[in-house]
């Protein structure tokens, strides 16, 4: 399904703040674009494997007539945040009381569906939800980039051109067969859509017709989105009542090298090595495989994870967004934040404080649009003007220390009326 050319939406808002993808992807492209033949010729080339794989010549023709490249995709090939942010900015951007707060109502809205859902796959209602706020803000941003424009772009430019020609061509499928007008089908970058951000092969082959209507919709029907995604993790080895794991408390000079969640060793190892659970309940009778994640090294949170980590891993192929999947599902039933701090005297924001920091920017006189908690472009520039004249490291991330000296100046100018989101 997602492999790592997919990335959630709200990871893509994080991603804004590599501020020079847009302009990269505008230099990377203009030379390749100013020639037409060649996107017309790749397209061209790829007509007889969609004819063998089940998509007519007339529909072929008539998707790919009105089709001009995108080149700005390129650039976010390589820009994923998932591994480009530090781990603490990545999970304090995803899992906030405001997703948390959203996703419990959420929960409770679509609490009959969530329990079919749950007893008709055996995977946790609320590591489903998790899964449905981290794609798209429970349903609301699903992305805006027309999937056949940005699937035809990638299957002719940039790398992994293989893997991209086989989701333009299910995307195809899906135009033809369920009837998608192509204008409907937007999402990502990358070509995942709908409210869980399906890529369009795991759409044929995973999603569910739960709401009963003739065919599975992962765009406006939330029962078919979130039984799509628990048929997904069940597929993708989900064991029913097995935890995703929790967090420990590492005994004083264990040896932990080698630590990573494909060493699963049996629970009672890491019990005889001292290992405690973080919330100081019990650590479980069963003796399941478990294995030691460390996202920010030994002096940061450590993790006993199972293979149902590696269930919800697998639809996006990083361990930082595996692991905000797994925390928000603890938020939403109730749990806490973690108990061991990030190894950081400057940590991330969330998304309330990053929409504060931007309406003190523009307090302090920076035309950023408004405050939208995505630190895009004119964000990154004016927060690398302003710590330069606080005397703060002047790399454009939005951290506490910097939030704290902006509330500490006076506010110089009157916000501007743009009527744009910041960025």
């Amino acid at each position: 399904m997602m492999l790592k050319a997919h990335t959630s939406l709200l990871s893509l808002a994080l991603a804004a703040s590599l501020f020079s993808v847009t302009a990269r992807a505008q230099e990377t492209g203009s030379e390749q674009n100013q020639d037409p033949g060649i996107f017309r010729s790749c397209l061209a080339s790829l007509k007889p494997e969609a004819i063998k794989r089940g998509v007519s010549a007339s529909t072929y023709d008539a998707q790919i007539a009105q089709l001009s490249p995108d080149m700005t995709v390129l650039p976010l090939l390589d820009a994923q945040p998932e591994f480009k942010q530090a781990v603490w900015d990545y999970m304090a951007g995803l899992v906030d009381q405001e997703r948390v707060n959203d996703g419990m109502a959420a929960m409770t809205r679509w609490r009959d569906q969530l329990d079919k859902v749950q007893a008709q796959f055996g995977v946790d209602a609320a590591v489903v939800a998790a899964v449905w706020g981290i794609e798209s803000n429970y349903g609301r941003i699903q992305g805006g980039r027309p999937l056949l424009t940005s699937l035809s772009t990638l299957s002719c430019y940039g790398r992994r051109q293989g893997y991209f020609r086989d989701e333009f061509i299910a995307a195809l499928k899906i135009v033809q067969d369920d009837g998608i007008a192509p204008e409907k089908l937007l999402g990502s970058w990358a070509g995942a859509f709908g409210q869980t951000q399906f890529m369009p092969s795991t759409y044929l082959r995973l999603a569910v017709d739960f709401s009963g209507n003739g065919r599975p919709d992962l765009i406006d029907s939330v029962p078919d989105a979130l039984a799509s995604t628990a048929n997904y993790l069940k597929k993708a080895g989900w064991q029913t009542g097995l935890p995703w794991g929790f967090e420990v408390i590492l005994p004083v000079g264990m040896d932990t090298s080698g630590a990573g969640r494909r060493d699963k060793q049996p629970l009672s190892s890491w019990k005889a090595r001292g290992v405690k659970r973080a919330d100081g309940k019990p650590m479980p009778r069963d003796n399941f495989m478990a294995g030691l994640l460390l996202p920010a090294g030994p002096q940061g949170p450590a993790f006993l994870v199972t293979r149902n980590f590696d269930a919800i891993y697998s639809y996006n192929a990083s361990e930082n967004y595996a692991l905000a999947i797994a925390h928000l599902s603890d938020r939403l039933k109730g749990g806490g934040p973690f108990v061991t701090s990030w190894p950081t005297d400057d940590p991330g924001l969330s998304r309330i404080q990053r929409r504060e920091l931007q309406a003190l920017l523009i307090g302090q006189g920076y035309d950023i649009g408004q405050p939208d908690g995505i630190i895009g472009t004119r964000t990154h520039q004016a927060l690398q003007t302003v710590q330069q004249q606080l005397g703060l490291p002047a790399d454009g991330r939005a951290g506490l220390k910097t939030l704290q000296a902006l509330r500490a100046m006076p506010i110089t100018k009157p916000a501007p009326q743009t009527g744009q989101s910041a960025n």
